[in-house]
């Protein structure tokens, strides 16, 4: 394995963080506050929030089995994911490995940093070589992407496989876990410990019920986290996402019916679709959506649309062609959809 000091780019390594007010005056029982600038009405949306989300870390970890310092919040998982770019990435330079199809943000970032995007495609079951992953590597690979269960395809990627890269890549290994929470499987969250230079990615916005509060979470060895958090702006998670997020922190029952409905529903869909004579093949999937082939899925998604009804048309993705991706709803919306796909 290389030395973090040698993944991370040499100017971040180097950084000096900006130092927020509040960071300054951490440990100490304050309650005058006459530092930030602020406006002393307007309580309590009138001050910063806290700028590492020490509150809503110590829920997390209690949920995850993690530690807090082991946890990163960011606006969205999509500012983690820009984040191993910023952090670990040389524009022009360096490149990155990933399965393909996936996530198109890893891609996006990739160029947006101006950093090349090596691609490996999977197999026609949706499952990843290792070895064809490492072969794609050479010395200026930085980071490995691995959605699992990717999306759009929705199933886990194996075990073994994965274990394989973690074990011979000697640079960081992103493993998406969005859907993770739908799989019923082990999370690789728990193995961070294990693996220093591994990255987990997870999310409020699916099995937690949150998309409109933007806040994703990255799991890593503690030296990877504090590169993440003097990197990121001071306050990237607003006062009103940490208070709604220790809500249903605090009720995890709730999110674990929630899922549990969606399962059932799931395996409702999936027989029902396979019955369909307009679809030709329903793929297995460990996410709260799947990927079905279609006769015509371009035709098929124009006239759900037609009908108020709005899935995810994949069939320009690579080996996605002719495929609607299902995102499983409430029992009625679900019905919906099948009542309109038997008028078809």
């Amino acid at each position: 394995m290389r030395e973090l000091k040698d993944l991370v780019r040499p100017n971040i390594w180097r950084l000096s963080p900006y130092s927020s007010a509040r960071d300054e005056y951490s440990g100490h029982d304050a309650h005058v506050f006459l530092d930030a600038n602020e406006n002393p009405y307007n309580q309590p949306y009138n001050r910063y929030p806290d700028p590492l989300q020490r509150d809503v870390k110590k829920l997390v970890a209690k949920n995850k089995g993690v530690k807090p310092e082991q946890i990163f919040l960011g606006n969205g998982s999509d500012e983690a994911i820009d984040l191993v770019y910023r952090c670990f990435t040389r524009p022009q330079i360096d490149n990155v490995v990933a399965i393909e199809p996936t996530y198109g943000m890893y891609k996006v970032c990739a160029d947006i940093n101006d950093v090349e995007y090596r691609p490996v495609f999977l197999d026609d079951h949706f499952q990843m070589s290792a070895q064809k992953m490492l072969a794609a590597c050479d010395r200026y690979t930085k980071v490995i992407w691995i959605c699992s269960p990717n999306n759009p395809s929705g199933n886990l990627i194996d075990h073994d496989e994965i274990e394989r890269v973690l074990e011979a890549f000697d640079g960081i290994v992103v493993i998406d876990e969005a859907y993770s929470d739908f799989s019923g499987k082990a999370a690789f969250r728990q193995e961070i410990d294990r693996y220093p230079h591994l990255i987990v990615l997870n999310t409020m916005s699916k099995a937690w019920g949150c998309a409109a509060i933007r806040m994703g979470m990255a799991f890593a060895n503690e030296e990877i986290i504090k590169i993440f958090n003097k990197v990121k702006y001071p306050y990237n998670i607003n006062q009103l996402t940490q208070d709604r997020a220790q809500e249903l922190l605090r009720n995890p029952y709730e999110v674990q019916e929630w899922v549990n409905l969606l399962l059932q529903e799931r395996s409702r869909m999936m027989v029902s679709f396979a019955m369909l004579p307009i679809c030709k093949h329903v793929y297995p999937t460990d996410a709260n959506f799947f990927l079905a082939k279609m006769t015509d899925a371009p035709a098929i998604y124009q006239y759900l649309m037609e009908n108020g009804i709005i899935v995810r048309n994949r069939s320009r993705v690579k080996l996605c062609d002719n495929c609607l991706r299902i995102t499983i709803g409430t029992k009625t919306e679900n019905s919906q959809l099948l009542a309109a796909l038997r008028q078809y």
